[in-house]
């Protein structure tokens, strides 16, 4: 029989996309999330100026040179107290043995109870805790001799000045921890305020360092120029001030001629040209130690001699002149007489900022020697580098 054909259709093959199309669709979808991503993502913060670099580098070395006048005080305040701890242990020590001593004393007395049969009193004694409120008893303080009641004396006297001395030196080492814990806090805002300032300037291209480096010399110029300026105030007040003691001893030699009054006139004179010539000496003493300091490098929290802070500097400086100085700016500010800028004569030490946080040494001319900033040598510089709180001279 013939085989029957086939009515089905053939089949036809269709070559299927949904691959693709899943892929299209994923692609979409991530291109359409970024552009979200990328429409509501905040702007980027512009990148500030270098003006606002340079108040900003600023800003942070005065903090650091005020953290570092922290640094300078807590660290002498640990040291006296140091010292104070030390000596009231070594105080202590000294009672302890003094105690001993009377204990040992009295134990002889004890002994010699023993041996005439008297011990229970004496014994009741030592193991009182109040050893004195036993021996106000009448019975047991008439059986005593003059020289155990002195001793027994001595003890008591010597516990209430051991206890005193226990308790101070309790308090001193409270002290002495609160002194180190603020050493500890001021060296690490130091070296915070130090990081971010290198930190800042490390992030500048070259061209931006250029331009810095020139808005520092137009500062310094300008610094220099009024420097000059009150060089000139100064040399003109000086020649007036020449002139006018000139035409007086003039005068009064002219007055005193046959009187018989000069040579009384002369020496008052004398004297106060003595008391200016002193202070001169010092001071030619401190500039010639500044000056031999130059090219040293700052260091916070050092006093040479191979490096310097800014106080540690002057404090060196005036020691060569035999004038001890404290060792904060805010302790310096306050170790001489006021004077105004215009008055300033060479040895003066010259304050800046209203926290009184950097001080530099007068040397003339509107200018001064100082240890300006950590990256920075001893160097001269004009005094208005920075804004000037006031002056002083120490001697």
């Amino acid at each position: 029989m013939p085989a029957l054909a086939s009515h089905r259709k053939p089949r036809t093959r269709v070559r299927t996309t949904a691959p693709a199309v899943g892929l299209t669709t994923a692609a979409l979808a991530s291109v359409t999330l970024l552009s979200s991503q990328s429409a509501t993502a905040a702007p980027a913060e512009p990148r500030p100026s270098i003006e606002e670099v340079q108040k900003k580098v600023d800003a942070l070395y005065r903090q650091a040179g005020t953290a570092t006048q922290r640094y300078n005080e807590a660290r002498t305040a640990s040291a006296e107290q140091r010292s104070e701890v030390d000596a009231l242990l070594e105080a202590a020590a000294k009672r302890a043995d003094a105690l001993n001593e009377t204990r040992r004393e009295l134990g002889a007395y004890a002994a010699a109870q023993y041996r005439n049969g008297s011990i229970a009193p004496t014994m009741t004694f030592f193991l009182a805790d109040d050893p004195q409120s036993y021996f106000d008893q009448d019975q047991l303080m008439a059986r005593m001799t003059s020289r155990q009641q002195k001793a027994v004396a001595d003890f008591r006297t010597q516990q209430k000045a051991a206890a005193a001395e226990r308790v101070e030196a309790t308090k001193s080492l409270e002290a002495l921890t609160e002194s180190q814990a603020a050493l500890r806090t001021s060296k690490q805002q130091v070296q915070t305020k130090l990081t971010e300032a290198r930190t800042l300037l490390s992030e500048l291209t070259a061209e931006e360092k250029a331009r810095l480096a020139e808005l520092e010399r137009e500062k310094a110029a300008e610094a220099e120029r009024k420097a000059e300026e009150l060089a000139r105030q100064q040399a003109a007040a000086a020649k007036e001030e020449a002139d006018r003691a000139a035409g007086e001893e003039a005068a009064r030699k002219e007055a005193g001629t046959g009187t018989g009054g000069g040579t009384e006139t002369g020496g008052t004179e004398t004297g106060s040209t003595g008391s200016g010539s002193g202070y001169a000496t010092k001071a030619g003493k401190v500039l010639a130690f500044a000056r031999a300091q130059i090219g040293k490098p700052y260091v916070w929290g050092a006093t040479g001699p191979s490096s310097y802070d800014c106080s540690g500097l002057t404090q060196a400086a005036w020691r060569e002149a035999g004038v001890g100085l404290p060792r904060t700016t805010w302790d310096q500010v306050e170790a001489g007489t006021r004077v105004a800028t215009a008055d300033l004569r060479p040895g003066d030490l010259v304050f800046f900022y209203d926290d009184i946080s950097h001080v530099g040494i007068y040397k003339g001319g509107g200018m001064m020697i100082h240890a300006p900033k950590p990256g920075a040598d001893v160097r001269e510089e004009s005094i208005y580098s920075m804004p000037i709180y006031g002056s002083v001279r120490p001697a």
